[in-house]
This record gives structure tokens, sequence and C-alpha cells, in this order.
């Protein structure tokens, strides 16, 4: 018992691994069905009644109004960040190589974060950061490129729009991390998730009406199977992972949060070869084995 209170920021971002694992499977499956514009802006409104529930039971607030205007402040603005950029480009990059390939791209989140936090809070990286952000780019590249038949040139075997998006969700979900613990402090994970989640929704609510796509938001309700993906995905995701994503951060030092939760394409791959079928060769597994043990090594 006493381990586990000492440790108790890490097994959160282990479990955070775990529910990140489930609703990338459920959202991969669910923006193929209904689109992944619609999948956002359902998840969070899902997300947030998930949580809802769960605040007023237990703190007695259905809504976050004991939050502080500079917590109103920068968990909206890490929401915006997180969740309508960072999100919109992962889900997209699900429809165009998968979440299993995402995934290992997003083991770039933590030295990301690092960099973001060299430039708004003054942290200088060590020669270790530098190996570590060497080895975890030498993981990705062996499972995105495919090996050259003689006389051929290193190709790409994922589309190249997919790795961008999957690289700018990887980005939004770093400056988010960041910004969320800035505007959190001592204020309740599940709470200051509302928050974010709320200035999610207002994101979504106007770019869904900008891009004129209410249309495809109200079919993708009266789609059963793809509703069903979208809720799945949202208790695993808005509601368990983002919060327990930050009682790992209050708890434990972002770092060594994100590298556990960095976990995620390890644990992604039997799940895909089992429901997708999915073949994971040997450079790819060797890669993600590679990529994860260079997250490890950047945060010693």
């Amino acid at each position: 018992m006493i381990f586990f209170n000492h440790h108790f920021g890490e097994f959160a971002a282990l479990l955070t691994a775990v529910f990140w694992t489930i609703t990338s499977l459920a959202f991969e499956s669910a923006s193929h069905k209904i689109g992944s514009v619609a999948v956002n802006i359902l998840r969070l409104v899902i997300g947030f009644a998930f949580l809802s529930a769960f605040t007023l039971i237990r703190r007695g607030f259905l809504l976050p109004v004991d939050a502080s205007g500079e917590n109103w402040l920068w968990l909206s603005l890490s929401g915006l960040v997180g969740f309508v950029f960072g999100d919109l480009f992962l889900f997209k990059s699900y429809t165009m190589i998968g979440s299993r390939f995402s995934m290992l791209i997003m083991t770039l989140v933590p030295p990301i974060t690092a960099f973001f936090s060299f430039l708004i809070l003054g942290e200088r990286l060590t020669l270790f950061h530098y190996l570590g952000m060497t080895l975890t780019f030498t993981g990705i590249a062996m499972a995105i490129f495919s090996r050259p038949v003689k006389g051929e040139k290193l190709s790409l075997k994922l589309a190249p729009k997919g790795i961008l998006y999957a690289f700018g969700g990887a980005v939004g979900q770093a400056l988010g991390l960041v910004l969320s613990k800035f505007g959190m402090k001592n204020y309740d994970p599940f709470a200051a998730t509302q928050i974010r989640i709320i200035a999610g929704i207002m994101g979504y609510v106007l770019l869904v009406t900008l891009l004129s796509r209410w249309g495809n938001v109200r079919i993708a309700t009266r789609h059963k199977s793809g509703i069903m993906l979208t809720s799945l995905g949202a208790f695993f995701g808005p509601f368990l992972g983002v919060s327990f994503s930050l009682i790992a951060v209050k708890y434990t030092e972002a770092g060594i949060a994100s590298t556990i939760m960095a976990l995620v394409p390890v644990f992604i791959i039997i799940p895909a070869v089992i429901l997708f079928k999915q073949k994971v060769t040997f450079p790819e597994l060797v890669g993600a084995i590679v990529s994860v043990g260079g997250v490890a090594l950047f945060f010693l």
C-alpha cells in the first residue's frame, strides 16, 4: 500500500496508457464509420456527460463552478490545443495510417513536451535527452519505412499525410499537457478535464459550423455501431484517460508520466493483430520497443 501511495502518479500514468490503447482502437473503428470530425465532437459531448455525472457524485458540483479565473484561462487554452488542434489531426491520421502507427508516432510526445518546457520554462536538454530523441526517431523510422529492395531507394510504406497528421496530434497533445499542468495546479483533475472539454466542444462547434458539417454529425448520431464505438472511446478517453493523465502529471513529474503513457504503441500491438488482423513485422516490433526505450532514456 505504501509502495502504491508513493508511486500513485506512475500507476495513474500506466492506467492512462491502458485507457488510451482501448480508446485508440475504438475511435479508429468509429472514424471509419462516421468520420473523424463527427467522432471528435460527439466523443467530447459523451465524455462530458460521464464526467459531469461523476463530479456531481464525487464533488457535489455538476459543473466546475469552483475553478478560478486562472484555471479557466489556461485549461481552456489547453483544451483548444489538445482536443481541437491535436486530436483533429490525430483522428484524421487514424483513417489514413491506422491507430497502431499513429500511436507509435505519438511516442514523440515526451520529447516535444520537453521542447515546449524548454521554450516556456527555460529547462535545458542534456546529452541523455538528445540520445533519447535519437532513439525515439530511430524506432519510429524502423516502423514506418519499408525495407528497400535491391536497387531501390528507401520508401515510406505509410501515407505521408497520415504521418504529418499524427505528428500534428503529438504536438497538440504535448503542448496541451504542459498547459494543463500549468493551469490545473492544485485543482481537481476531473473538474479540470471538464473545463478542457468545454473549451474543446466550443472549438468544434465553431469548426463544424465553418465547415458546414452539422448534417454529417446528425447522420452520425443515427449510426448505432458508430455511436457505440464512440461512447466506448469517450468513456476510456475524455472521461478516464484524460482525467488520469492529469492525475499522473499532478502526482509525479511530467516527464515520467509522459514516458509511461508512451507505452501505448507497445500495448496496442496485440489488440491490433487480433481485432484488425494486422500483420506485425519484426522491424515494426523492434521499432516500437526502441522508440519507447528512447523515451525512457530521454527522462533519465
